[in-house]
């Protein structure tokens, strides 16, 4: 007998619709939808998607309790072998909820398999919840990514023990009791001798890497400094004239705010990951640019830099930020700028 699966989408994979439906609430289909059919034929009869959960992005972050609710009614009523969950790819808003998913049925002792790229914002706790098998940025690798997870979700029905190297999922970080020929402190030995005379050796616990980043020297004058604004909330001039992308960025843009106090008239958010009614309503929220104004004609700071810098951060890649963040620095440091005023969301 196929073993119960439960799948999770979004409202866009789930064919409900696209960021206008975002906002919908938990609806549960007793068949498999969109990605969840293809999957199912990868199985190979080991399997059978008992329905598919759908929920929009902006919902299911918003509103945890109640999507576990609904979660918690499915597991009782159909009580799945497997969840998968995604894939989400680098869809930051989709891989958050995907990891809520991982996370309620992993405490449930439900097996989970999803996929994200490896900048998800939803990466690092879905990973240590789910089999997350890593993906390409982009859906249109969804060909090639769901036989992937099929392929885990198989040797999870069957009883099998996947391997993160052999089936390409991010490491899970968790501790799994196995038996060994031979005790830790001669499995160190042997590493240690390795590596003394240049042999190769896999460590059996290896080390997270980390950017150092050198602080830079502290301002020595603030009343003779001048100050610039940038910003990954998205705040452009009406209408987006550099059409900057409101998540993925691909490029920013700078603008001018000479002569102006505050950001009140021709500015909005383009942003895609946050609700934009208060940006929008007061775009200094985000580039507060009426603050420093008031600063600089109280003599705090020297001046405000003629130009303010943004781009959007949602689902923007690391390399894409590095990049974005050479730039500007390049162009900030020319024009002799003293610090810079960075504004997140």
């Amino acid at each position: 007998m196929a073993k119960k699966i439960l799948y999770y989408l979004n409202q866009f994979f789930g064919q409900i619709g696209g960021e206008d439906q975002a906002h919908i609430a938990p609806q549960f289909k007793k068949e498999a939808v969109g990605p969840a059919a293809a999957f199912e034929k990868m199985l190979d009869g080991t399997g059978e998607i008992v329905g598919t959960l759908i929920c929009g992005d902006n919902y299911f972050n918003e509103n945890v309790e109640a999507v576990e609710q609904e979660m918690q009614r499915l597991y009782d009523e159909y009580k799945p072998d497997l969840v998968v969950a995604g894939p989400a790819f680098n869809a930051g808003r989709y891989g958050m909820a995907c990891a809520g998913v991982a996370t309620f049925f992993d405490e449930l002792d439900v097996p989970v398999v999803s996929g994200m790229y490896e900048e998800n914002p939803g990466l690092d706790t879905a990973k240590g919840a789910a089999y997350t098998v890593k993906t390409p940025d982009s859906a249109a690798a969804m060909r090639k990514t769901l036989p992937v997870m099929a392929n885990v979700a198989k040797k999870l029905l069957q009883g099998e023990q996947p391997n993160p190297e052999a089936d390409d999922y991010f490491v899970q970080g968790k501790r799994l009791t196995v038996l060994v020929d031979k005790t830790g402190s001669e499995r160190a030995i042997e590493m240690l001798m390795k590596r003394l005379k240049d042999e190769e050796f896999e460590t059996e616990m290896p080390m997270p890497s980390f950017d150092l980043v050198e602080p830079a020297a502290p301002i020595a004058d603030l009343s003779k400094a001048v100050i610039a604004l940038a910003t990954s909330g998205g705040i452009v001039p009406l209408g987006n004239p550099d059409r900057i992308q409101s998540a993925s960025a691909q490029k920013w843009g700078k603008y001018n705010v000479d002569g102006l106090d505050n950001l009140a008239d021709g500015f909005a958010t383009i942003h895609g990951g946050y609700d934009p009614v208060y940006a929008n309503e007061s775009p200094d929220r985000v580039v507060p640019l009426d603050a420093l104004r008031e600063l600089e004609k109280e003599g705090v700071i020297g001046g405000v830099y003629k130009d303010f810098y943004t781009t959007t951060g949602t689902g923007t890649a690391v390399g894409n930020s590095i990049k974005f963040g050479a730039e500007m620095g390049k162009e900030l440091k020319e024009a002799g700028v003293d610090g810079v005023i960075l504004t997140s969301t």
